[in-house]
Protein backbone atom coordinates (compact mmCIF):
# COMPACT_ATOMS: atom_id res chain seq x y z
CA UNK A 1 0.00 0.00 0.00
CA UNK A 2 1.33 3.41 -0.94
CA UNK A 3 2.21 5.86 1.80
CA UNK A 4 0.45 9.15 2.29
CA UNK A 5 3.33 11.05 0.77
CA UNK A 6 4.03 8.80 -2.24
CA UNK A 7 3.43 9.96 -5.84
CA UNK A 8 0.98 7.10 -6.37
CA UNK A 9 -0.87 8.05 -3.19
CA UNK A 10 -1.07 11.66 -4.39
CA UNK A 11 -2.50 10.59 -7.76
CA UNK A 12 -5.13 8.40 -6.11
CA UNK A 13 -5.94 11.23 -3.69
CA UNK A 14 -6.52 13.64 -6.58
CA UNK A 15 -8.87 11.12 -8.23
CA UNK A 16 -10.87 10.82 -5.01
CA UNK A 17 -10.89 14.61 -4.61
CA UNK A 18 -12.21 15.03 -8.17
CA UNK A 19 -14.97 12.55 -7.36
CA UNK A 20 -15.81 14.43 -4.16
CA UNK A 21 -15.92 17.79 -5.97
CA UNK A 22 -18.22 16.31 -8.62
CA UNK A 23 -20.56 14.92 -5.96
CA UNK A 24 -20.53 18.23 -4.06
CA UNK A 25 -21.59 20.01 -7.27
CA UNK A 26 -24.34 17.42 -7.76
CA UNK A 27 -25.49 18.06 -4.19
CA UNK A 28 -26.00 21.76 -4.95
CA UNK A 29 -27.89 20.95 -8.15
CA UNK A 30 -30.19 18.53 -6.28
CA UNK A 31 -31.06 21.26 -3.75
CA UNK A 32 -31.94 23.63 -6.59
CA UNK A 33 -33.99 20.88 -8.28
CA UNK A 34 -36.14 20.64 -5.14
CA UNK A 35 -37.20 24.16 -6.16
CA UNK A 36 -37.98 25.40 -2.66
CA UNK A 37 -40.75 22.81 -2.17
CA UNK A 38 -38.93 21.29 0.83
CA UNK A 39 -37.86 23.58 3.68
CA UNK A 40 -34.05 23.74 4.19
CA UNK A 41 -34.36 22.32 7.74
CA UNK A 42 -36.36 19.37 6.39
CA UNK A 43 -33.70 18.86 3.69
CA UNK A 44 -31.08 18.88 6.46
CA UNK A 45 -32.96 16.16 8.36
CA UNK A 46 -33.35 13.85 5.37
CA UNK A 47 -29.74 14.45 4.31
CA UNK A 48 -28.56 13.27 7.75
CA UNK A 49 -31.18 10.50 8.01
CA UNK A 50 -30.34 8.82 4.70
CA UNK A 51 -26.61 9.26 5.37
CA UNK A 52 -26.98 7.57 8.77
CA UNK A 53 -28.98 4.72 7.20
CA UNK A 54 -26.11 4.10 4.78
CA UNK A 55 -23.53 4.05 7.59
CA UNK A 56 -25.50 1.97 10.14
CA UNK A 57 -24.55 -1.48 8.72
CA UNK A 58 -20.87 -0.48 8.87
CA UNK A 59 -21.30 0.74 12.47
CA UNK A 60 -22.95 -2.57 13.42
CA UNK A 61 -20.03 -4.50 11.91
CA UNK A 62 -17.46 -2.18 13.54
CA UNK A 63 -18.94 -0.93 16.83
CA UNK A 64 -15.46 0.13 17.97
CA UNK A 65 -15.82 3.16 15.68
CA UNK A 66 -18.14 4.66 18.31
CA UNK A 67 -15.38 4.83 20.94
CA UNK A 68 -14.49 8.46 21.42
CA UNK A 69 -12.17 10.35 23.71
CA UNK A 70 -14.48 13.37 23.64
CA UNK A 71 -17.74 13.87 25.58
CA UNK A 72 -21.01 13.44 23.72
CA UNK A 73 -21.90 17.12 24.15
CA UNK A 74 -18.80 18.12 22.17
CA UNK A 75 -19.88 15.92 19.26
CA UNK A 76 -23.40 17.36 19.59
CA UNK A 77 -22.12 20.95 19.39
CA UNK A 78 -20.19 20.11 16.24
CA UNK A 79 -23.22 18.33 14.75
CA UNK A 80 -25.38 21.38 15.51
CA UNK A 81 -22.92 23.72 13.80
CA UNK A 82 -22.71 21.33 10.84
CA UNK A 83 -26.50 21.25 10.53
CA UNK A 84 -26.81 25.05 10.60
CA UNK A 85 -24.04 25.38 7.99
CA UNK A 86 -25.79 22.86 5.72
CA UNK A 87 -29.16 24.59 6.11
CA UNK A 88 -27.62 27.99 5.34
CA UNK A 89 -26.06 26.63 2.15
CA UNK A 90 -29.25 24.74 1.19
CA UNK A 91 -31.28 27.94 1.49
CA UNK A 92 -28.65 29.88 -0.45
CA UNK A 93 -28.61 27.29 -3.25
CA UNK A 94 -32.42 27.39 -3.37
CA UNK A 95 -32.68 31.19 -3.64
CA UNK A 96 -29.49 32.39 -5.33
CA UNK A 97 -27.34 31.74 -8.42
CA UNK A 98 -25.52 28.43 -7.90
CA UNK A 99 -22.13 29.72 -9.10
CA UNK A 100 -22.24 32.85 -6.90
CA UNK A 101 -23.16 30.87 -3.78
CA UNK A 102 -20.45 28.28 -4.48
CA UNK A 103 -17.82 30.99 -4.96
CA UNK A 104 -18.79 32.66 -1.67
CA UNK A 105 -18.65 29.25 0.07
CA UNK A 106 -14.93 29.11 -0.76
CA UNK A 107 -14.32 31.97 1.69
CA UNK A 108 -14.49 29.42 4.53
CA UNK A 109 -10.68 28.89 4.72
CA UNK A 110 -10.28 32.65 5.09
CA UNK A 111 -12.59 32.63 8.10
CA UNK A 112 -10.62 29.69 9.50
CA UNK A 113 -7.52 31.90 9.48
CA UNK A 114 -9.34 34.70 11.26
CA UNK A 115 -10.89 32.28 13.75
CA UNK A 116 -7.54 30.66 14.53
CA UNK A 117 -6.05 34.09 15.21
CA UNK A 118 -8.94 35.09 17.49
CA UNK A 119 -9.56 31.83 19.38
CA UNK A 120 -6.33 29.83 19.19
CA UNK A 121 -3.86 32.67 19.53
CA UNK A 122 -2.25 31.94 16.15
CA UNK A 123 -0.57 35.08 14.83
CA UNK A 124 -1.01 35.47 11.06
CA UNK A 125 2.01 36.68 9.11
CA UNK A 126 2.02 39.06 6.15
CA UNK A 127 1.24 36.25 3.71
CA UNK A 128 -1.80 35.18 5.72
CA UNK A 129 -3.03 38.77 5.99
CA UNK A 130 -2.56 39.16 2.24
CA UNK A 131 -4.58 35.97 1.64
CA UNK A 132 -7.44 37.32 3.76
CA UNK A 133 -7.39 40.63 1.86
CA UNK A 134 -7.35 38.81 -1.48
CA UNK A 135 -10.27 36.60 -0.47
CA UNK A 136 -12.24 39.60 0.72
CA UNK A 137 -11.57 41.37 -2.59
CA UNK A 138 -12.86 38.33 -4.46
CA UNK A 139 -16.05 38.24 -2.41
CA UNK A 140 -16.61 41.97 -2.96
CA UNK A 141 -16.12 41.48 -6.70
CA UNK A 142 -18.97 38.95 -6.71
CA UNK A 143 -21.39 41.02 -4.62
CA UNK A 144 -20.25 44.50 -5.75
CA UNK A 145 -22.14 46.92 -7.99
CA UNK A 146 -21.19 45.06 -11.16
CA UNK A 147 -21.78 41.64 -9.60
CA UNK A 148 -24.85 39.81 -8.36
CA UNK A 149 -25.48 42.20 -5.47
CA UNK A 150 -25.70 41.53 -1.76
CA UNK A 151 -28.80 39.34 -1.66
CA UNK A 152 -30.24 37.10 1.06
CA UNK A 153 -28.70 34.10 -0.70
CA UNK A 154 -25.23 35.68 -0.57
CA UNK A 155 -25.72 36.52 3.12
CA UNK A 156 -26.72 32.92 3.86
CA UNK A 157 -23.70 31.63 1.92
CA UNK A 158 -21.43 33.86 4.04
CA UNK A 159 -23.12 32.59 7.22
CA UNK A 160 -22.59 29.03 6.00
CA UNK A 161 -18.92 29.75 5.30
CA UNK A 162 -18.43 31.22 8.80
CA UNK A 163 -20.13 28.21 10.41
CA UNK A 164 -18.07 25.86 8.24
CA UNK A 165 -14.89 27.55 9.47
CA UNK A 166 -16.06 27.10 13.08
CA UNK A 167 -16.53 23.39 12.38
CA UNK A 168 -12.98 23.17 11.00
CA UNK A 169 -11.60 24.80 14.15
CA UNK A 170 -13.53 22.35 16.33
CA UNK A 171 -12.27 19.45 14.21
CA UNK A 172 -8.72 20.70 14.60
CA UNK A 173 -8.88 19.94 18.32
CA UNK A 174 -11.12 16.85 18.17
CA UNK A 175 -9.05 15.08 15.52
CA UNK A 176 -6.17 14.81 17.99
CA UNK A 177 -8.13 12.29 20.07
CA UNK A 178 -10.48 10.55 17.58
CA UNK A 179 -10.11 8.94 14.18
CA UNK A 180 -11.77 10.49 11.15
CA UNK A 181 -14.22 7.55 10.99
CA UNK A 182 -15.35 8.14 14.57
CA UNK A 183 -15.87 11.85 13.95
CA UNK A 184 -17.88 11.22 10.76
CA UNK A 185 -20.10 8.56 12.35
CA UNK A 186 -20.90 10.55 15.50
CA UNK A 187 -21.59 13.64 13.40
CA UNK A 188 -24.17 11.87 11.26
CA UNK A 189 -25.82 9.95 14.10
CA UNK A 190 -26.26 13.05 16.28
CA UNK A 191 -27.33 15.29 13.41
CA UNK A 192 -30.46 13.16 12.82
CA UNK A 193 -32.27 13.94 16.11
CA UNK A 194 -31.01 17.54 16.18
CA UNK A 195 -32.17 18.12 12.60
CA UNK A 196 -35.54 16.50 13.34
CA UNK A 197 -36.12 18.89 16.25
CA UNK A 198 -35.32 21.89 14.04
CA UNK A 199 -37.41 20.56 11.13
CA UNK A 200 -40.61 19.86 13.12
CA UNK A 201 -41.98 23.46 13.03
CA UNK A 202 -41.58 23.51 9.23
CA UNK A 203 -42.54 19.89 8.55
CA UNK A 204 -44.40 19.03 5.37
CA UNK A 205 -44.03 15.43 4.23
CA UNK A 206 -42.24 15.46 0.85
CA UNK A 207 -43.89 13.88 -2.17
CA UNK A 208 -42.49 10.83 -3.97
CA UNK A 209 -40.38 12.91 -6.37
CA UNK A 210 -38.92 15.08 -3.62
CA UNK A 211 -38.29 12.06 -1.38
CA UNK A 212 -36.36 10.31 -4.14
CA UNK A 213 -34.22 13.43 -4.63
CA UNK A 214 -33.60 13.65 -0.87
CA UNK A 215 -32.60 9.97 -0.76
CA UNK A 216 -30.23 10.54 -3.68
CA UNK A 217 -28.80 13.56 -1.87
CA UNK A 218 -28.18 11.46 1.24
CA UNK A 219 -26.21 8.94 -0.81
CA UNK A 220 -24.33 11.68 -2.67
CA UNK A 221 -23.50 13.60 0.52
CA UNK A 222 -22.23 10.54 2.39
CA UNK A 223 -20.16 9.38 -0.58
CA UNK A 224 -18.73 12.90 -0.97
CA UNK A 225 -17.73 13.02 2.70
CA UNK A 226 -16.10 9.60 2.49
CA UNK A 227 -14.19 10.36 -0.72
CA UNK A 228 -12.86 13.70 0.52
CA UNK A 229 -11.88 12.19 3.89
CA UNK A 230 -10.01 9.41 2.10
CA UNK A 231 -8.32 11.91 -0.21
CA UNK A 232 -7.00 13.89 2.77
CA UNK A 233 -5.68 10.65 4.31
CA UNK A 234 -3.61 9.94 1.18
CA UNK A 235 -2.08 13.35 0.43
CA UNK A 236 -1.42 16.76 2.05
CA UNK A 237 -4.12 19.42 2.03
CA UNK A 238 -2.00 21.54 -0.32
CA UNK A 239 -2.54 18.90 -3.02
CA UNK A 240 -6.23 18.30 -2.31
CA UNK A 241 -7.37 21.91 -1.82
CA UNK A 242 -6.87 23.05 -5.45
CA UNK A 243 -8.98 20.15 -6.73
CA UNK A 244 -11.92 21.23 -4.58
CA UNK A 245 -12.24 24.42 -6.67
CA UNK A 246 -13.37 22.21 -9.53
CA UNK A 247 -16.78 22.56 -7.88
CA UNK A 248 -17.22 26.11 -9.20
CA UNK A 249 -17.15 25.33 -12.96
CA UNK A 250 -19.12 22.10 -12.40
CA UNK A 251 -21.85 23.93 -10.47
CA UNK A 252 -21.86 26.71 -13.06
CA UNK A 253 -22.24 24.11 -15.82
CA UNK A 254 -25.09 22.39 -13.95
CA UNK A 255 -26.83 25.71 -13.32
CA UNK A 256 -26.57 26.66 -17.00
CA UNK A 257 -27.59 23.26 -18.41
CA UNK A 258 -30.50 22.54 -16.06
CA UNK A 259 -31.76 25.93 -14.91
CA UNK A 260 -30.61 28.35 -17.61
CA UNK A 261 -28.36 30.32 -15.23
CA UNK A 262 -25.71 32.48 -16.84
CA UNK A 263 -22.41 32.96 -15.03
CA UNK A 264 -21.18 36.54 -14.78
CA UNK A 265 -17.54 37.36 -15.49
CA UNK A 266 -17.36 38.94 -12.01
CA UNK A 267 -18.33 35.59 -10.47
CA UNK A 268 -15.54 33.75 -12.31
CA UNK A 269 -12.95 36.42 -11.48
CA UNK A 270 -14.10 36.73 -7.87
CA UNK A 271 -14.15 32.96 -7.46
CA UNK A 272 -10.64 32.80 -8.89
CA UNK A 273 -9.38 35.38 -6.37
CA UNK A 274 -11.05 33.54 -3.48
CA UNK A 275 -9.56 30.25 -4.68
CA UNK A 276 -6.10 31.78 -4.96
CA UNK A 277 -6.44 33.25 -1.46
CA UNK A 278 -7.45 29.88 -0.01
CA UNK A 279 -4.50 28.17 -1.72
CA UNK A 280 -2.05 30.78 -0.42
CA UNK A 281 -3.49 30.35 3.08
CA UNK A 282 -3.27 26.54 2.88
CA UNK A 283 0.35 26.57 1.67
CA UNK A 284 1.38 29.22 4.17
CA UNK A 285 -0.23 27.25 6.99
CA UNK A 286 1.57 24.11 5.83
CA UNK A 287 4.91 25.91 5.85
CA UNK A 288 4.28 27.40 9.28
CA UNK A 289 3.29 24.12 10.89
CA UNK A 290 5.93 22.06 9.13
Amino acid sequence: MSGAGSPHGARVAVIFAIGAATLAAADAVIVRALNGVVHPFVIGFFRAFFGAVILLPWVVLRPSVLRSSHPLRQHAVRAGFKLLAMVAFFAAFSWGPLADVTAIAFTSPIFVLLGAALTLGERPGPVMIGAVALGFAGAMLIVGPSGAGFSLAILLALIGAVLQSAIQLILKSMSKGDSTSTLVVWNLLLTVPIAFAFALPFWVTPGAKELSLLALQGVVGTACMGMMTHAFSLAPATIIAPVDFLRLPLVALGGFALFGENVALTTLCGGGLIGLAALIAARSGKATSG
